[in-house]
């Protein structure tokens, strides 16, 4: 038994007329013109005359929200699609007149702990399925195991924020708020897939699994149609209330009823026969007293009013109940306009929003709205959304006027994005979103009830600016801020939810743990931890506290799972300050001063350990890739390794790739292979620009909130592309497919990524022999070296060539073999019988290797020679050089290389003016010895 299983019911094919399927278009064009009534306890706003209101729990519609389960979403996120998706779904209900609100789970409700564990223990089992599908098999997992990607919450809140839909963020009791501001602001209906909702009544209950756009510019889904529900049992809405407490919840779980179970002789649960267990007991609830008569009712369930189970079955009911109509307006307001009156009198209301940053001013957010078009300025859609795209515009002739555009609200991508919410005459104040439970948020009170059990006298719980909570929730509220501070801030206490990672995979470590020091930077800006140190170093100097006294610490509860203790009790982690004088947090967020303003970059900067003159550099760090060059210089400056050097110049790769944008190029792209490696690096870095939002927020968003969005610089699919191709490829330069501005791109940022840095790379994890394939992380079987010897597993680490050589001792040639070309479907091959214009390098007779170039970057022509002896004497041997030619053919580049302007030499890529200043302040980019290409690649040459 389950609350879920009313859901199920409600979907099940036995309850006849539960579920429709609507059209929501259709539907907005006949929405009623009357207005909802008006009660003298609790004023509702009337409903819009031409809009269809429509609110989007959006926790039940992640998957759909993301644009679907296409196949790619376990490489670490399709972001670009995932925007373009959105804004031709946003577009199609503006074009609709359907106005939606997305309301995302900001909580941290104690009461619903076992509901957040059991989620957890189910994402955990899908995540050890997925990854062992890709170990085994190297495609992609199916779409039954869907996770939600890494920070796919945040990248939908940035996403949606952008497109100019309105975004909330609960803060006390999801589903209370959901339903509360559903009814309060007079919207036609929600759209979930909960049964709690169902037990609420909604004006209009839709299905969110079901929403999908389709490509006759329809907007489908199934309605859910409540009154046949309580047709079909019998049943009051009141009487719904006790079928759901009875079915089982977060308040009283079904473990603790099944002895009343066993008296109504209910059948065991069966998921093919949801009926069976709903409507026998929806007998049992008719055969009960009502509501009203609530002790009558404890009674006649439990036997009588002494059982602990009786309080916890009342608070289910009442509820349940307060979600209803009837009941929000009779128990929605207590003695909250009391209390709000005698603030009044304190405190005069303002005008201004006070959710603003000092960061966040006009003339920021327009020169940062300029600076994203201009990026996103030849993003490409798919060849499905562009079809789409088509439809919807060809259906709405009267199309927006695009040239009024705001800053929230903007056109690109061929999809028209809809103007900010806060034009609606009927958009309602963020500040006055209700609150369905009672509960108040008091940062001082109860401090020795929330201070952790730990044996320092040390640790201390610091008081909360007023301004700064005010602000706090009301960023919080709006989906402005990582949920994370607001809870830090009230709560102390945080929960990290399972990864996308293998934990048992020794050479990997746990993602959380990589971040923790992170986390406690942040932890240490919150609660202004160097201003207390400060302060207690004061009084020791002044006498009012004893020179042994330990400095004050902030201890924050973290839910992090582990083996040795899985969501068992909360770690205890110290905040650890910043390594210089930083600012109170009342000041980073809202000091006006220009040095207000360095200091809030350095905060920021100091949290990911890359407070370095040329991260700043726009030059080597474009400004929209910051967070990339500071997640990426985190990593790399762990104590333990983490990163291969491919890998990270793969990171590096993806990020100036001009494809990153395009999705019609990224659907069309064909992965090779799927290694469970880079699933796990793309986590580790969407992990950490988690992270780097986290921190940005805290330290008073110094980088501009859409300069943070993860489709500027990251995509799963073409990141695992690129991974493979470094593994492949014999230097940097064929990673970027031979375009040399693009090179000097990567060389710079990686710079300035480790600068300062004792870079420490990890090693290559050697190849495994797995059922005669060679498996190797990022590179498909056909693709790795072939064995020195059949029998042995030892791989030969360079290749032979097939056209004979000579061997040399001190100049002198003592030994000659002729060219062997092998066989291919029993023909012995000639040089005759091969394609010509290829180079053919081939090892142990086995099949050839297209290689254009030699590993010393000149055409390989004639009979290769190879030199043995002494280096110093074969210098004495006059040789026939040519050294005009020598100049034209730089070692360690092709010939020939491409630029935006064709294929030209490389000769004259360096000597010219404007190219050869790229690499002004970088290592030179033939003669460096810290970064030969990727250091993988075989040569062709062997000195014996």
């Amino acid at each position: 038994m389950g609350i879920q299983d009313l859901q199920l019911f409600l979907e099940s094919p036995s309850l006849e007329g539960g579920s429709v399927s609507v059209d929501l278009l259709k539907i907005a064009r006949n929405v009623s013109q009357r207005q909802q009534p008006h009660n003298s306890n609790r004023k509702i706003r009337p409903v819009g005359n031409k809009k269809l209101r429509l609110i989007i729990d959006a926790e039940n519609c992640l998957d759909r929200l993301y644009g679907g389960y296409y196949s790619d979403w376990a490489c670490g996120g399709q972001w670009n699609r995932m925007v373009q998706y959105l804004s031709l779904l946003c577009g199609a209900m503006e074009h609709g007149n359907i106005e939606i609100a997305v309301v995302f789970n900001g909580t941290i409700e104690q009461c619903r702990m076992e509901e957040w564990k059991a989620e957890q223990a189910n994402i955990r089992q899908r995540v050890g399925m997925v990854l062992k599908h890709i170990n085994t098999k190297g495609t992609p997992p199916p779409k039954v195991w869907w996770a939600p990607p890494i920070s796919l919450r945040a990248s939908l809140r940035m996403a949606l924020r952008h497109l100019g839909v309105h975004v909330m963020c609960t803060m006390d009791d999801h589903h209370q708020e959901v339903i509360a501001y559903c009814r309060e602001y007079g919207f036609h209906g929600l759209l979930a897939d909960d049964a709690e909702y169902a037990a609420f009544d909604p004006p209009r209950y839709f299905s969110s699994e079901n929403l999908k756009l389709t490509y006759k510019g329809s907007i489908e889904t199934k309605e859910y149609i409540l009154s046949t529900l309580c047709n079909t049992l019998n049943l009051t809405q009141e009487q719904i209330c006790i079928l759901v407490s009875l079915l089982g919840n977060f308040l009283l779980p079904e473990n603790e009823l099944q002895d009343i179970y066993k008296k109504i002789n209910l059948p065991k649960k069966d998921d093919n026969s949801i009926e069976n267990s709903v409507k026998p007991l929806a007998e049992f609830v008719r055969s009960l007293p009502p509501c009203s008569n609530m002790n009558t009712l404890v009674t006649t369930v439990f036997g009588s009013l002494e059982d602990n189970r009786a309080c916890r079955f009342r608070q289910s009911i009442q509820y349940y109940l307060n979600g209803t109509a009837n009941g929000f307006l009779k128990y929605g307001v207590p003695s909250k306009p009391i209390k709000q009156k005698s603030v009044e009198h304190k405190e005069p209301v303002k005008d201004c929003d006070e959710s603003g940053f000092a960061s966040e001013t006009s003339e920021q957010q327009k020169e940062t709205l300029q600076n994203y078009n201009m990026l996103t300025a030849n993003s490409v859609l798919s060849s499905d959304l562009a079809e789409m795209d088509v439809l919807l515009k060809s259906a709405d002739d009267s199309s927006p006027n695009t040239s009024e555009q705001q800053v929230n609200g903007v056109s690109n991508g061929g999809g028209v994005f809809p103007s900010s919410p806060n034009d609606s005459p009927n958009q309602p104040d963020q500040a006055s979103i209700p609150k369905a439970t009672t509960t108040v948020i008091n940062v001082n009170s109860s401090t020795e009830e929330r201070r952790p059990s730990t044996k320092h006298d040390n640790v201390v719980t610091p008081s909360v600016s007023p301004d700064v909570l005010r602000t706090a929730s009301l960023r919080h509220q709006k989906g402005l801020m990582a949920p994370i501070i607001l809870h830090v801030l009230s709560t102390q206490e945080v929960r990290l939810p399972c990864l996308m990672e293998d934990e048992g995979n020794r050479d990997f470590p746990p993602i959380h743990e990589i971040y923790l020091s992170l986390r406690q930077r942040v932890y240490a800006v919150l609660f202004n931890l160097h201003h207390l140190r400060y302060v207690h170093t004061k009084k020791k100097e002044n006498g009012d506290l004893p020179e042994n006294a330990p400095p004050p610490d902030v201890i924050i509860r973290e839910w992090v799972y582990s083996r040795s203790n899985p969501f068992q009790r909360p770690e205890l982690v110290k905040a650890k300050p910043l390594p210089w004088a930083v600012p109170t947090l009342q000041r980073l967020w809202f000091g006006p001063a220009v040095d207000d303003k360095r200091r809030r970059m350095r905060a920021f900067l100091s949290c990911l350990n890359s407070d370095t003159p040329l991260i700043l550099n726009t030059a080597y760090v474009p400004q929209h890739m910051l967070i990339m060059a500071c997640v990426l210089r985190y990593v790399m400056s762990q104590d333990r390794p983490i990163m291969c050097r491919n890998e990270l110049d793969a990171f590096l790769c993806q990020a100036f790739n001009p494809n990153l944008m395009n999705v019609q190029h990224l659907q069309e792209l064909t992965l090779s292979a799927v290694s469970s490696r880079g699933v796990q690096l793309a986590a580790l870095f969407m992990k950490g620009v988690d992270m780097a939002i986290l921190a940005n927020d805290a330290c008073g968003a110094p980088l501009p909130w859409l300069m943070c969005c993860p489709w500027l610089y990251f995509d799963g699919k073409l990141f695992h592309y690129t991974l493979a191709r470094s593994t492949q490829a014999k230097n940097i330069l064929e990673v970027c497919d031979n375009y040399i501005e693009r090179v000097v791109k990567v060389e710079r940022m990686r710079k300035a990524i480790l600068e300062g840095l004792d870079v420490k790379f990890a090693k290559l994890v050697p190849p495994q022999f797995q059922g005669g394939a060679i498996l190797r992380p990022g590179i498909p079987a056909a693709y790795l070296p072939i064995p020195a010897n059949r029998t042995g597993p030892a791989l030969r680490g360079r290749t032979i060539t097939a056209r004979g050589g000579q061997l040399q001792v001190a100049g002198v040639v003592v030994g000659s073999w002729g060219a062997n070309y092998g066989f291919q479907n029993n023909v012995r091959q000639t040089p005759q019988m091969l394609p010509v214009g290829l180079n053919y390098n081939r090892g142990r007779g086995r099949g050839y290797n297209n290689a254009a170039f030699s590993g010393r970057g000149r055409p390989q022509k004639g009979m290769p020679t190879y030199p043995v002896g002494n280096k110093k004497n074969q210098g004495n041997k006059k040789r026939n050089t040519n050294k005009s030619n020598k100049e034209k053919s730089p070692k360690g580049l092709p010939l020939n290389t491409k630029t935006e302007n064709g294929d030209v030499p490389v000769s004259e890529v360096i000597a010219d003016g404007s190219s050869g200043n790229l690499f002004e302040k970088c290592e030179d980019y033939q003669n460096q010895t810290d970064h030969k290409g990727q250091g993988d690649g075989p040569t062709t040459l062997v000195q014996v």
